[in-house]
């Protein structure tokens, strides 16, 4: 197999490039919530990798572009929600269909909710693209409302409308689902 690099790329010892080397560093730091982030923002494991996959790709693609290191993770996130987002509008996606029925079914663990588990999840997943992007971002990623706009291309003010209108429909989720257990308990 042969190697070409960049003229003038520095070599770490190990034959990789300092570029190569430090995306690594970041990639090894940030996949974990890269990779939670688009589980909440698809609902589906393979979904999810797939879309960190394609994101750390055009990272990559990127790197030597981004001169502020301290933006990497909004831009990464960026392309995220953008990719995740064009998901969607393809054609053959429209044509699958979920199903009620899990392929596997895990056991319940006592552990730090990232989303995963919780009955709030499953109301999340039934609102639409957008309104729960913003959610995922203002509050499973804890960015602040300037922060989830630049993220998604999007006003402070639509940051605001989407999370508002999302929060009442939670709401009004909520309010229905304890009436219908409190019936089934009569």
């Amino acid at each position: 197999m042969h190697t070409t690099t960049h003229p003038g790329a520095v070599m770490t010892r190990d034959g990789t490039s300092a570029k190569d080397a430090e995306f690594s560093a970041w990639m090894t730091a940030r996949q974990p919530a890269l990779l939670r982030t688009a589980y909440l923002l698809t609902g589906d494991h393979h979904s999810a990798e797939d879309l960190v996959q394609t994101t750390l790709a055009k990272v990559y693609l990127s790197w030597d572009k981004v001169r502020k290191r301290e933006v990497v993770d909004g831009y990464a996130r960026r392309i995220l929600v953008n990719e995740n987002n064009s998901i969607w509008r393809r054609a053959w996606k429209k044509r699958e269909v979920t199903s009620d029925q899990v392929p596997e079914q895990r056991g319940v663990r006592d552990r730090y909710d990232e989303g995963q588990s919780s009955a709030l999840w499953d109301h999340v997943q039934t609102l639409p693209r957008k309104q729960r992007a913003v959610i995922v971002l203002r509050y499973y990623e804890e960015l602040s409302e300037a922060e989830t706009a630049e993220v998604l291309g999007i006003s402070v003010g639509t940051v605001k409308s989407q999370a508002s209108r999302a929060l009442a429909t939670l709401r009004q989720d909520a309010a229905r689902h304890l009436e219908m257990s409190g019936e089934e308990e009569r």
